[in-house]
């Protein structure tokens, strides 16, 4: 499903709140946006660009994620393991809905891009994935957060040795690249989910929902055909002050030397849609957090029998996870618990909870904590272990992992305790409205 049918089902269900007065992209759209957090916001109306809308939130709960690939909110972590395990290389087609409309004459001044807080380094693009080609492991599909400079540049995070910074280095001169705005969900999810080298995540993205692609028209890239706006260019080797912007934290990233972006042509849907999404805000910690959760809930089935994990939006959807076992020997919770740090590196505490507890409801997790741990007895702490550069109090220095303590909380019945007394008493179901005055059966 694209981005642009998932706005018109959301319209169809109610959950979009379309805005039809002018809104500037100084802040009013992010400040709109962000009090409005939770739904899909569309703006119809951009002050000084005419003809264009933007669109906040699409990707801010579970349960969306759940209408645009068609499957229950239950079955979204194995239907993800599923594809992460199972690719399938996405069909080519020869005309595409992103290519509508080519525009030769470059000026990044006439999309809409926000400037988010008075703190930013600029107007940036948080919605984008960047598409390159390693040339030794394929293609590679990711984020990257864009600082605009001018009509025809930006300037780039790319995080040290990960995909697009190796393909870099093993590229001469310029690296061609495609930058995608306003993709399916699905395409969301799988550039966020970290594949092993050389799987491509275009083809993950297949195996979650049909998402057939098109070659660029100045490079040899694919792209989603059903992209909202593709902007081809290559990276160079230039570097630019970048930053500072909030990051996943709720914190300010710092300023950085970081590549520089020459864009070439831009192609896009007819009336297209700008995904404008929020840093630090819901889209931002779901789509960082949601695909973790698959490889999470992989390295814990190889120790024991995991029936769930979920990362926390109150951890950023980074740093903190629940796990759900159906516990089968006394040591399966530190086993589970260490499985997980293997599982996501940037995790620092985990909880392991028993199956009768829902892992999405932060009061079930803290009442299994309340009732089943001791913590001399089911508290593990890993000092100095490799971290996450977005935790403020890790310890980071330059051109070296970023370092942490690490946390796990066995939260699950004792072994071989006597289950009644950790077990909550169920209340029966009752037909409400026999009792309040609704549609009561005469």
């Amino acid at each position: 499903m694209s981005f642009r049918r998932f706005i018109e089902m959301a319209a169809n269900t109610g959950d979009l709140i379309s805005i039809h007065r002018p809104v500037d992209t100084t802040f009013e759209i992010a400040n709109v946006a962000h009090a409005l957090e939770g739904r899909p916001v569309l703006f119809t109306s951009i002050q000084d660009y005419p003809g264009w809308r933007v669109c906040s939130g699409a990707c801010s709960q579970r349960r969306y994620f759940s209408m645009a690939l068609d499957i229950e909110i239950p079955a979204l972590l194995p239907h993800l393991t599923h594809a992460l395990e199972n690719p399938i290389p996405p069909p080519v087609v020869e005309s595409a809905a992103c290519q509508e409309v080519v525009v030769e004459d470059v000026n990044l001044l006439d999309l809409p891009i926000l400037l988010h807080l008075p703190q930013d380094g600029g107007h940036y693009i948080a919605s984008n994935v960047v598409i390159v080609n390693d040339p030794d492991l394929g293609r590679n599909m990711c984020y990257h957060r864009l600082l605009r400079l001018d009509k025809r540049r930006f300037t780039a995070r790319i995080v040290e040795n990960r995909g697009t910074y190796q393909a870099m280095q093993k590229t001469e001169g310029d690296l061609p690249v495609a930058i995608c705005i306003g993709v399916s969900l699905g395409v969301h999810l799988a550039a966020s989910m970290s594949p092993p080298p050389g799987v491509d995540e275009l083809a993950v993205a297949h195996a979650l929902t049909p998402t057939p692609v098109v070659k660029c028209l100045t490079n040899d890239l694919y792209v989603p055909a059903d992209a909202e706006i593709v902007l081809e260019g290559r990276i160079t080797r230039q570097t630019v002050s970048e930053g500072p912007f909030m990051d996943l934290t709720e914190t300010m990233d710092i300023t950085r030397q970081q590549p520089i972006i020459e864009i070439d042509l831009i192609t896009h849907r007819h009336e297209p849609i700008f995904h404008a999404l929020l840093p630090g805000g819901l889209e931002h910690k779901l789509l960082m957090g949601m695909p973790k959760e698959p490889t999470i809930f992989a390295a814990v089935n190889r120790v024991t029998h995991c029936t769930g994990a979920t990362i926390t939006p109150g951890g950023a959807s980074w740093l903190h996870a629940v796990v759900q076992i159906d516990k089968r020997g006394p040591d399966d919770g530190r086993l589970a618990i260490e499985a997980a740090f293997q599982g996501h590196g940037s995790l620092k505490h985990v909880w392991v909870v028993d199956t009768d507890v829902n892992i999405y409801d932060p009061a079930q997790v803290e009442w299994a904590m309340a009732t089943r741990f001791q913590a001399d007895r089911d508290l593990y702490v890993y000092a100095n272990q490799p971290g996450s550069s977005l935790d403020p109090s890790g310890t980071h220095v330059p051109g070296h992992k970023s370092q942490t303590a690490k946390m796990g909380l066995d939260c699950t019945i004792p072994w071989g305790a006597d289950d009644t007394k950790y077990r909550r008493g169920e209340y029966g179901a009752v037909d409400l409205n026999q009792y309040l005055g609704g549609n009561s059966a005469e």
